[in-house]
């Protein structure tokens, strides 16, 4: 049975970063390497307590997607807010791939932050303490603080620790994600009050308020509601066209700021999506999906055209995220299992292998100070090491079968395929996403590794492959790519009891509207008895396909198994 007890894991994961990037500022001044080892050691701690969560989690399937390990303490509690917190499958593996990259982060900074390493590690501590936050809380109000409070410290890496152009970005990030957070902010407060005004009572629950608004609502007003959550939401993720404020925030942030943006914060948005939109307002979900779907296809395409002309290394790899992440949303809004694990998994294969790129191009920065690929060439020959890392990631990125890449896109375009909301015509110009995909990437890597060699003339000669500290930084995220690549299936199966109780609204919207077309229709006998079957059924696109294809009830379960 799944463990529902009142268990201080959760907030330890929230808690601990956050005391130990105060106790960071405690410590003495010029003491880096005694900073740096604190740091490591304080996310080496969460990563351990939070595979302790991992262990203790009952993957069996018997919890029917509900929140485990529940905490709950007062905060506010006559307009009832507290503090609680929960975690379910989807929850879990963000905040495994939180914790994961902290501490690689951190060792991959020793030697790119000199000056002022304990501002630097305070706030990347306080930044993972609200990013776990975010994946952790069951209570509106403390999910709001946490995604908010994800902004301050990512500010002031960016602004105090960047390159050129850092101020400028700084901005740009905060005054668009906060816009955008502060409408979505508003339509969660107006279900809230919609609420109380039936209940009498005033509740923050998240469960509580998706059941609320998923039953009451209107058609309209869930309309409203779902441009409200995605003013927010598609900004963080950044969804085209409230994506430009993500290649220059990228572009300017530190290596570290770069890989935890790409890695976690990004999946900040489209967890958002996945919590708030399609269980909260599923009939607007329904109607709304293709449209989105567009927004998604417009961002892949447009964004791997733009890579296509990039000269500065850095920002190839920036723009791609927003690529990348078109083809998560679509996969998103397929609603149904396949999609939606896709797109859960392309999250984890995306911050794995992008952010290991930025590593990669922060090493190579720290040794040539430029990423400009005009001035760069032939590293294969000087740096082979190097150059075996950053192709090994590039072709996770682009989705070369038996790594990690391949096996969400596969599923996010399959789940397309074979949605209910969407269909063949989204899949096949997306599909042209990747062809693109893996023109810009491996032009890149013609320019930058193959070739005759090309360094900047003051370095030329003087630059050494990596270190072992650096092989020891980049080894566990291959490690992570290959595994996922080749043995996906314990975590798209994990998935599928969230996915079942996310989608539980858009399933019976989608029934309801197979049979009013039904009805519309005349359709009866065989033929409608397969096509009310295939809707009843909707958690799973295969079966869909199976009983189409005039396959019997119980073999079309078998296939989707």
């Amino acid at each position: 049975m799944p463990s529902t007890q009142h268990s201080i894991l959760l907030p330890l994961l929230v808690l601990i970063p956050l005391l130990c990037g105060f106790g960071v500022a405690l410590l003495p001044k010029g003491k880096n390497a005694v900073v740096k080892g604190f740091a490591l050691l304080s996310t080496l701690v969460v990563f351990a307590a939070s595979v302790c969560l991992c262990l203790r989690f009952d993957w069996s399937g018997s919890a029917p997607g509900t929140p485990q390990f529940f905490y709950n303490a007062p905060w506010f509690t006559d307009f009832g807010v507290n503090f609680r917190f929960g975690v379910d499958s989807i929850s879990l593996w963000l905040v495994m791939l939180t914790t994961f990259l902290m501490p690689v982060t951190v060792l991959g900074s020793f030697s790119a932050v000199t000056n002022r390493a304990k501002e630097f590690y305070l706030w990347l501590l306080v930044l993972q303490a609200a990013m776990t936050g975010v994946f952790l809380a069951q209570d509106l109000i403390l999910f709001y603080c946490c995604f908010e409070l994800t902004l301050v410290p990512l500010y002031f890496l960016i602004g105090i620790f960047g390159s050129g152009n850092r101020q400028w970005a700084s901005k740009k990030f905060f005054i668009f994600t906060l816009t955008g957070s502060l409408l979505t902010f508003a339509g969660v407060m107006w279900i809230a009050w919609k609420q109380a005004t039936v209940t009498d009572t005033w509740s923050f629950d998240i469960p509580t308020l998706t059941t609320f608004a998923s039953t009451q609502l209107s058609r309209v007003q869930q309309a409203w509601v779902l441009g409200a959550l995605m003013a927010g939401f598609a900004v963080k993720v950044p969804l085209f066209p409230v994506h430009t404020w993500l290649p220059l925030a990228h572009t300017e942030a530190p290596t570290a700021g770069s890989v935890i943006l790409a890695g976690v914060l990004l999946k900040l948005g489209t967890y958002g999506l996945l919590r708030f939109v399609i269980p909260m307002v599923p009939g607007a979900a329904v109607t709304y999906a293709p449209v989105i779907a567009v927004f998604a296809i417009i961002g892949i395409l447009y964004t791997a055209l733009i890579c296509w002309v990039q000269d500065d290394v850095k920002k190839l790899v920036a723009y791609s995220s927003v690529s990348h992440l078109g083809f998560c949303v679509l996969g998103m809004f397929a609603l149904n299992t396949i999609g939606i694990g896709g797109s859960v998994l392309y999250m984890i294969n995306h911050g794995l292998s992008t952010g290991a790129l930025f590593l990669c191009i922060g090493m190579i920065y720290e040794r040539y100070h430029t990423r400009d690929m005009n001035e760069l060439g032939g590293l294969g020959k000087r740096l082979p090491v190097w150059s075996t890392f950053m192709v090994f990631f590039c072709l996770a990125s682009v989705g070369l079968p038996g790594l990690n890449g391949f096996v969400g896109e596969f599923l996010t375009l399959l789940g397309a395929f074979t949605s209910a909301t969407l269909g063949w015509q989204y899949t096949a110009v997306a599909a042209v996403g990747l062809i693109l995909g893996a023109i810009y990437i491996l032009y890149m890597l013609g320019r930058v590794v193959m070739g005759p060699v090309k360094e900047p003339e003051h370095y030329a000669g003087k630059v050494s492959d990596l270190t072992t500290r650096e092989i020891a930084v980049l080894t566990p995220l291959a490690v992570a790519c290959i595994v996922l690549g080749v043995y996906p299936t314990p975590v798209l199966q994990s998935l599928e009891p969230a996915i079942h109780n996310i989608t539980a609204g858009t399933t019976l919207v989608l029934a309801d509207r197979s049979s009013d077309l039904k009805i519309h229709h005349g359709d009866h006998g065989e033929h409608g008895e397969e096509l009310s079957m295939g809707h009843s059924t909707c958690f799973s696109p295969l079966r869909e396909l199976s009983v189409l294809r005039g396959e019997s009830p119980a073999t079309a379960t078998e296939v989707a198994r």
